[in-house]
């Protein structure tokens, strides 16, 4: 058992049977009143967020989740195959709980997975990944990268916005936790 004043970003605490990862804490104490913790906490399975407020020093449940790193495979069916790099263990990862990083991996490259008892909690990226665009209109003269934006669809198959400019076969980096476009990579 842990109290409130030990939550931190990242910690997981089973509160009302669920799972609940920490996204943001503030420690509040007005001039006024017991001191409180506000937190902004998402679901781990429904990935669903809310905002949650405990009394300072409150007694709280916390989950041990072991994050480990792991490379990604293959995709078997709806299911994605990744390997611990230390053991060469492999574990299968429901496409569900992949969730939007799927949409960013690419064969071999590195992960973290999250587990709790384990059964695997979600799949967190680097927080930008290098992709190669693989289908985009083509750009006309006079397009500027402050101009605006068209489709392009990357190696991995999801569709982001990129700089009018930008053509088929460029690397981009991008975002894993919004998709947004970040910038051209020269190699």
């Amino acid at each position: 058992m842990a109290t409130t004043n030990d939550i931190k970003n990242g910690t997981v605490l089973k509160l009302e049977g669920n799972l609940w990862n920490v996204l943001e804490f503030q420690h509040v104490k007005p001039g006024k009143g017991g001191a409180f913790v506000r937190t902004k906490l998402r679901n781990i399975l429904s990935g669903k967020v809310v905002d949650k407020t405990f009394n300072a020093g409150l007694k709280i449940e916390t989950a041990t989740v072991d994050r480990r790193d792991y490379q990604y495979l293959y995709k078997d069916g709806e299911d994605y195959v990744f390997m611990d790099t230390t053991d060469y263990d492999q574990i299968t990862v429901p496409g569900k709980t992949v969730g939007n990083a799927a949409n960013f991996m690419l064969e071999s490259q590195m992960a973290t997975i999250a587990m709790h008892e384990g059964s695997p909690l979600y799949v967190e990226l680097p927080a930008s990944v290098t992709l190669e665009i693989t289908y985009t209109e083509p750009g006309l003269q006079g397009d500027r990268s402050t101009g605006g934006t068209k489709p392009a669809t990357v190696e991995t198959g999801h569709e982001i916005q990129v700089p009018l400019f930008l053509g088929t076969g460029t690397k981009v980096k991008v975002d894993t936790r919004t998709g947004d476009y970040l910038g051209r990579v020269n190699e």
